[in-house]
């Protein structure tokens, strides 16, 4: 089902935009009836944020009617969306965008469906879990984590192809992935290494792979680094400075 986008004008903007992004990613949608792409636009990314699960907040700016929000965004052609988090813009693009674009502009927001790891549950508990249903993305992604802590990448890699459909999953699996084969993306897999000891270190290397880099190269430097944030808190300060900067690297 699409997400329900809520329209929001001058007077609720601070309320339901800005301090709203505190406490959840933010999207606005600045729009107007007579525009053609924007209508184009809409279901497009009305779907995505739907397969984020309420992770995301979807707003619509009708900048006909919001004029003053129009020129304090310096909104120059519409469609133009915006990507707020804790109060400020980390991201945005102008005009309609392919919806696989729009997937991975989302996903270095925040990952599709980015379920909690099942709390408290052990390897056992999980393992069973999976056993009765190896589309378990909850339980699947909460045994990742176990098996990537102890390094066992190969046993990650079986757990999380399954449910690789989930951009959460499937970026653990990338992880995985270049841990398991480390001819795949050495400078990749050597940053990962790092990662527990330098993390801004970590993740800025893999940045430093995109420019020149090939579409496959640059689709795997983004799955990797979407599998590392899923691993830290959607509020860590890191978390936040680095989607940011892939997302502006890859748009």
């Amino acid at each position: 089902m699409p997400a329900m986008a809520i329209d929001v004008n001058e007077t609720d903007f601070e309320r339901e935009v800005i301090q709203a992004s505190h406490q959840q990613p933010v999207l606005v949608d600045f729009w107007a009836e007579w525009c053609g792409p924007c209508k184009q636009l809409a279901p497009i990314l009305e779907a995505a944020v739907a397969r984020r699960q309420g992770a995301v907040k979807l707003v619509k700016v009708d900048t006909d009617r919001n004029q003053q929000l129009a020129m304090a965004f310096r909104i120059q052609g519409i469609p133009a969306v915006k990507a707020f988090v804790n109060g400020q813009i980390v991201n945005e693009f102008t005009g309609v965008l392919p919806a696989p674009q729009i997937e991975q502009f989302l996903d270095a927001l925040v990952p599709a469906a980015a379920e909690e790891p099942v709390a408290a549950a052990d390897e056992d508990s999980l393992r069973a879990l999976l056993a009765q249903d190896d589309q378990n993305v909850d339980a699947a992604v909460s045994l990742s984590h176990l098996l990537l802590a102890r390094g066992d990448a190969a046993d990650a890699i079986a757990v999380l192809t399954p449910v690789r459909h989930h951009a959460h999953a499937d970026g653990l699996l990338a992880c995985a992935e270049v841990l398991y084969d480390t001819e795949l993306a050495p400078e990749m897999a050597a940053a990962l290494e790092r990662l527990a000891a330098d993390p801004e270190g970590a993740l800025q290397s893999m940045l430093d792979l995109l420019p020149g880099a090939t579409d496959e190269r640059k689709d795997l430097v983004r799955r990797v680094m979407v599998g590392i944030f899923a691993q830290r808190p959607v509020d860590d300060p890191i978390v936040i400075t680095y989607r940011k900067r892939l997302a502006s690297a890859l748009y």
